[in-house]
Formats: structure tokens, C-alpha cells, sequence
């Protein structure tokens, strides 16, 4: 599983599932990256070979992206990364007996947009990363409801405030 998080927003913007990734996968997901968001001053990775390959350091270099390698067995200089492989394990993937690639990519794909745009992060003062969030601090007026969305069979859950 290639994953990208932008270490300042903590957005996940990309996510790529596969048996096996090699150097031209990461390069195909950076070069998107780049041209549909910006070119970052720096990339933070482990030293698996598709990231130390020397076609990706060349083409880094190229494009002025600087590259920080964490250092081996060193999981915490990577800590966004890890706590979000973490989260998706423990809060989705260990639910399901996966029945092949496609099913794998659906809850995949349903974790990454409810982590994204419902979750509620406690750096962010329990607000979502880039959803829309209601400020309601006033009980519930008459006529109004909360109502529940679920996803992935009710496994990921976020409730809402309707107004009659």
C-alpha cells in the first residue's frame, strides 16, 4: 500500500493498493500529485527500494524536491504515516475477511474519504480535515434531529444535525 499525507494538512492525497509497488508506481502517483496539487520542498519516506530507487532520486532532484529518508527501524520519524496505517487497520480492515482486490479498494477508498472529510481530528479541535463542520454548541431546538450515516455496514459512523 503506497500512502501519501501531507505532514502539515494531515490529509491523506493518495492512496495506491497493490501485491506489489515498484519505482515507476510511486513515480506515476507523485508526478499526478505534483501537477494536481504542488510540488512539496520535501518528501519524508522509509527506504523501501521503490523510494530509493535512482530513477525516483533522479527525478526528485530534477523537479528541487528534497528527500528524507527516515532512518532504518525507525518507524516514529514517520509518525503520520504509521498512525494512519494504524487507524485504518484497527479501525476498518481488521472487520473484514477482504474477497479479493476490488473489494480491498472499496474499503479502502470508504475509509480514506471518512477519514478525510468526517473524521474529527483532535489536532484540529475535533473537526474533519477538509469536510464541512457545523459549530453547534445550543441544544437541540424543537423539530430537529440527529441523524446517523453509515458506512462499510454501520463499521464507520457520523451523525449530523438536521433542522425540521
Amino acid at each position: 500500500m503506497l500512502t501519501i499525507i501531507d505532514e502539515y494538512t494531515r490529509e491523506c492525497l493518495a492512496i495506491d493498493v497493490a501485491r506489489k509497488l515498484n519505482s515507476e508506481d510511486v513515480l506515476e502517483r507523485l508526478s499526478n500529485l505534483f501537477i494536481s496539487r504542488a510540488v512539496p520542498k520535501y518528501i519524508r519516506s522509509d527506504n523501501g527500494p521503490e523510494f530509493t530507487a535512482n530513477n525516483v532520486c533522479e527525478w526528485l532532484k530534477r523537479v528541487e524536491v528534497q528527500t528524507l529518508f527516515i532512518e532504518p527501524g525507525s518507524p516514529w520519524e514517520n509518525a503520520f504515516i504509521e498512525r494512519w496505517i494504524k487507524s485504518i487497520r484497527e479501525q476498518c480492515l481488521n472487520y473484514f475477511i477482504i474477497f479479493g482486490k476490488k473489494h480491498l479498494d472499496h474499503l479502502v477508498f470508504s475509509y480514506l474519504d471518512f477519514y478525510n472529510e468526517l473524521c474529527p481530528h483532535q489536532a484540529l479541535n475535533n473537526r474533519p480535515l477538509t469536510g464541512a463542520w457545523a459549530e453547534v454548541d445550543e441544544p437541540l431546538l424543537l423539530g430537529e434531529q440527529i441523524v446517523c450515516h453509515e458506512r462499510l455496514g454501520g463499521l464507520l459512523r457520523h451523525y449530523e444535525r438536521i433542522a425540521a
